[in-house]
């Protein structure tokens, strides 16, 4: 954990030095604004970890690469967060609810040019290899938005189908940030696709554990309404395996309650947690979660280097998937 800090305030501290000029003012007063919103900075701490894993001693030289992932990140925000309508973002106003549609798809756009300014500052050699996983990776979260907004307009949606929706939307950013480390320090190909299915694997594991914790988890640690997932009708893994199991009985409830807002059914999330209770949904999505979670764990005990090198990246691993509930 100490370790994590200092890589955290090591960027922090590179952030603080990126220059985002005072004018246009609505330009880079919103890019100011979604990057002081940011949380843990878990990507870009997973470049400096992936790069630390095989050479301590380039920590400097990633540092622009782990600002990359951050700016990308952020810019995805931004752009979800329109397409989604969403008012909030990390209990703030969203950029285009705090200032318009256009300014945030401006400010959007700019981030991800900022983004591509800060791969440029990486070691020389190192770029090829850097733009072509970030344009691949980059491309991907852009093809797992798009199936997570047709996932809306569905009746169903297949196990694998979700997942695979999941792993692009979320998890190959993971995957991104901890191999883009391990490019700069130089490791095989061989360790850093080994390091790259860790991150994407937990990933997955990360996002499972989000959609339980938003049904059965405590709102004062989980920082989010339990129950969001069930008022807006997302397809969550939850979700997903009831369908698989339920019942033509029970489907004419669960048509119901996907009909009816909280206005219409006070007890909508109630009665949902319900059904989910009598095929044992809860069970069944903490097996999904501990699978990916397993797989990640082997891909990283499977690198070829000494295991106390790693162990920061297993505590970390433990930390995001076994948060209090």
């Amino acid at each position: 954990m100490f370790q994590e800090l200092v890589h955290t305030k090591a960027f922090q501290s590179y952030l603080e030095k990126v220059d985002f000029p005072p004018v246009p003012q609505y330009l880079y007063d919103p890019i100011r604004y979604i990057l002081s919103l940011s949380g843990k900075r878990i990507r870009p701490l997973l470049v400096l970890m992936g790069a630390e894993l095989f050479d301590e001693s380039i920590i400097e030289q990633a540092l622009p690469a782990s600002a990359a992932i951050e700016f990308f990140h952020n810019f995805s925000l931004i752009h979800d967060d329109i397409m989604d309508v969403a008012p909030l973002r990390r209990g703030k106003p969203t950029v285009h609810q705090k200032w318009n549609g256009n300014v945030a798809i401006l400010s959007g756009d700019a981030l991800l040019i900022k983004a591509y300014q800060e791969l440029a500052k990486c070691p020389t050699d190192k770029i090829p290899a850097l733009l072509r996983l970030f344009n691949a990776t980059s491309l991907e979260v852009c093809e797992g938005q798009q199936y997570d907004m047709d996932f809306e307009g569905r009746a169903s949606v297949t196990e694998s189908e979700y997942i695979d929706m999941i792993r692009l939307k979320t998890s190959v950013l993971l995957g991104c940030a901890l191999q883009m480390g391990a490019i700069i320090a130089g490791a095989d190909d061989r360790s850093q696709k080994l390091l790259y299915d860790f991150g994407v694997n937990l990933g997955i594991a990360f996002q499972l554990q989000d959609d339980i914790l938003d049904v059965y988890g405590n709102p004062k640690s989980f920082g989010k309404q339990v129950g969001g997932d069930i008022l807006s009708n997302k397809k969550t893994i939850l979700f997903v395996k009831l369908q698989e199991l339920i019942s033509l009985a029970d489907q004419k409830e669960l048509t119901y309650l996907l009909g009816q807002t909280i206005d219409v059914e006070p007890g909508k999330v109630d009665k949902m947690m319900d059904l989910y209770a009598k095929y044992d949904i809860q069970t069944l999505a903490i097996y999904q979660k501990e699978k990916f979670t397993t797989i990640a764990y082997e891909k990283l005990s499977a690198i070829q280097i000494p295991s106390d090198k790693k162990q920061a990246l297993f505590s970390l691993a433990d930390a995001l998937m076994y948060r209090v509930r």
